[in-house]
């Protein structure tokens, strides 16, 4: 019998895609691929250096050049591709090439004009935009959510809000807007500058009243969003009116907040939002631009920047420590020789950044000892259980290593990942036993990611590395995850993703796990979501999922095909043990076509996300080790 045309090539491509990847890594051992954002963190960086008077205008000019490029045909700027004009990154787009000197008569500003008009103009965008409008003096700062620096002195658990029951990436963002809110700054712009051209109606007559009702909607949201509004109201009037005796004393707390974060690599929490609103902080605190803690984080977000020929635009973050992580799982599972010298080395690189530090988590899980990994190259107060899952089983697999500092490294990395379950059963990103939704309806919350739950594709991936290290279901750890997993299964069989798109995403890391663990895989619910996987596979053989479907569930597992998340769906089949026939040669054929000559693939939409609905990520090196990851395991399952 003569081998199918997909073993056929089947070594060939594994063959190149393993030299690409490798070709790629860093003379160090690490792996980095691009991290893209959409265009707002672009645009805010251009208004940052105009309101610390740091503007370089040639790199503003490349920058305009990008922006324009993403400008969509109807004149607004999208978050991810494929999708409409959305409001809040039009405005911030508009506003940072008006202040770069472009003209409002160009056309491009004219069609921008239009669409925000269109879309309702500054009172329907987002908290974080309105913020950023006030701090020109084109926003009414009463129209922006309270938040009193007194939150600094709610002390944890005693309070319903405070702020360790909100996520790592919510809260270093909010302790340096509490200064930036309490003082209140404006930096006031010429006539000329000012944005009375998007609104429309004059901003004088224009309600700047929050939204009270949720989208989408819901009884019990709406009865918290109209609470929280009404707490909103008497809050402001607290501000206004009350003598607030510990106002200094909170102050002070932020302050001494901010400088342990902001005196340790990395910028403060790793992510660009945090960083540009720390600066902002700490020169109202009188920190002088030429202070380490302000350069410093000046640093780290000129360090994001990412040229293209003409063009400049910014990242929200880099993803080292994940990116070699993942990259060491597959090409170890496409049966790279695990004593490879590329190999020890990226393992090496990433012992090296194993975190021995407590951190915010601690706060939560005290009694736990430090053992994780970050995310970016430097964020010793905030490792994730993601990461640390990846990378543990990446340790697990590599050969070569220094036996006594790995195995030390394993041990405290694995009693990190234990000590963070939560008490539900499931892991979260970066905290334990964040439970309180209900706090996504405050208005300082409109993105709807204030908190940090348990997740689906974290569980999974929980359950994977604990498998990875020859744990099974007779585990204590082991059997609350599956309970978790199962409770939180979607009727029809998928499950959600919150850190990548989105129901293929979170089926590929909950299957990967149940079968790491020994799940019988003959369980209803698996072949529930098995199922799925195959009625969702497209006509040409591939798999895709709109970045909509986060916020209209219906279009879960619906979109044009790209190549990783066709590799998650073939690894959701094969570890369900689907690796024979039809959709499965079908898949790996997509696969096939699509590899470029040098090896890689690329994914043309968005495949990440920040927070759902309303940030979205493209990691650049998905397709270049997701796929290998998939055709590695397929042939290991034909052989």
């Amino acid at each position: 019998m003569l081998p199918s045309p997909v073993v056929t090539g089947l070594d060939s491509a594994i063959a190149r895609a393993q030299a690409h990847l490798l070709e790629v890594q860093q003379a160090d051992g690490h792996w980095v691929g691009e991290l893209e954002a959409d265009t707002t963190i672009t645009a805010e960086y251009l208004l940052l250096c105009h309101l610390i008077d740091r503007v370089n205008r040639d790199g503003e000019a490349r920058a305009v050049r990008y922006l324009r490029s993403r400008q969509l045909p109807d004149g607004g700027w999208s978050l991810f591709e494929g999708e409409s004009a959305n409001l809040s990154a039009t405005i911030k787009a508009y506003f940072a090439m008006k202040l770069a000197g472009v003209s409002p008569g160009d056309p491009a500003m004219v069609r921008a004009r239009e669409r925000v008009l269109e879309m309702g103009g500054p009172v329907k965008a987002n908290v974080f935009t309105k913020i950023q409008l006030a701090l020109f003096g084109e926003y009414d700062w009463n129209g922006v959510p309270s938040m009193p620096v007194e939150i600094m002195l709610l002390p944890h658990p005693f309070f319903f809000f405070n702020l360790y029951e909100v996520s790592y990436w919510s809260r270093t963002v909010i302790v340096p807007l509490l200064i930036v809110m309490d003082r209140k700054p404006v930096k006031w712009l010429p006539p000329h500058l000012s944005l009375d051209e998007l609104w429309p109606v004059p901003r004088e007559r224009a309600s700047l009243r929050f939204p009270r009702v949720p989208e989408p909607f819901e009884w019990r949201a709406l009865l918290w969003k109209n609470f929280f509004i009404a707490v909103d109201d008497g809050l402001k009037i607290w501000e206004r009116f009350s003598p607030r005796p510990l106002r200094k004393r909170a102050v002070e707390a932020a302050r001494m907040w901010l400088e342990e974060r902001l005196s340790v690599p990395g910028g403060l929490g790793g992510i660009f939002p945090a960083m540009a609103n720390s600066i902002l902080a700490m020169r109202l605190l009188g920190y002088p631009d030429d202070h380490p803690l302000v350069l410093g984080q000046i640093k780290e977000i000129e360090a994001l920047a990412v040229e293209s020929g003409d063009q400049m635009h910014y990242q929200p973050c880099p993803s080292p420590v994940w990116d070699t992580a993942l990259a060491i799982n597959a090409l170890i599972e496409s049966d790279a020789d695990p004593d490879h010298p590329a190999l020890r080395r990226a393992a090496e690189w990433l012992l090296d950044k194993q975190i021995l530090v407590p951190g915010d988590w601690q706060v939560r899980r005290p009694h736990v000892r430090p053992g994780g990994w970050a995310f970016q190259y430097h964020n010793d107060f905030y490792p994730d259980l993601d990461d640390t899952a990846v990378v543990l089983m990446a340790l697990e697999k590599v050969r070569g290593l220094d036996p006594d500092r790995t195995r030390l490294a394993k041990e405290r990395g694995l009693g990190w990942m234990l000590g963070m379950q939560g008490e539900d059963g499931g892991w979260a990103s970066f905290d334990a036993d964040q439970k309180l939704l209900y706090l996504n309806n405050i208005p300082f919350a409109d993105h709807g990611a204030l908190l940090d739950p348990s997740t689906e594709d974290l569980t999974g991936r929980g359950l994977e590395m604990l498998g990875a290290f020859g744990y099974a279901t007779d585990f204590e750890p082991v059997r609350r995850a599956i309970h978790f997993i199962r409770r939180t299964q979607r009727h029809d069989g998928p499950w959600y993703g919150r850190w990548g798109v989105n129901y293929i995403y979170g089926t590929w890391s909950v299957l990967r796990g149940l079968c790491a663990v020994g799940e019988d895989l003959r369980h209803e619910y698996v072949q529930r979501s098995v199922r799925w996987l195959l009625r969702r596979q497209n006509a040409d053989g591939g798999w895709g999922e709109t970045c909509d479907s986060y916020s209209n569930p219906e279009l879960a597992g619906f979109g044009e095909s790209i190549p990783s998340q066709t590799a998650w769906a073939l690894l959701a089949l094969f570890a369900a043990g689907c690796t024979r026939g039809s959709a499965v040669e079908r898949g790996v054929e997509y696969l096939l076509r699509t590899q470029r000559a040098e090896g890689s693939w690329e994914d043309t939409f968005w495949n990440g996300a920040g927070f759902p609905r309303v940030f979205f990520l493209k990691y650049h090196y998905y397709a270049k080790y997701f796929p290998l990851w998939a055709l590695g395991v397929y042939r290991r399952a034909r052989a």
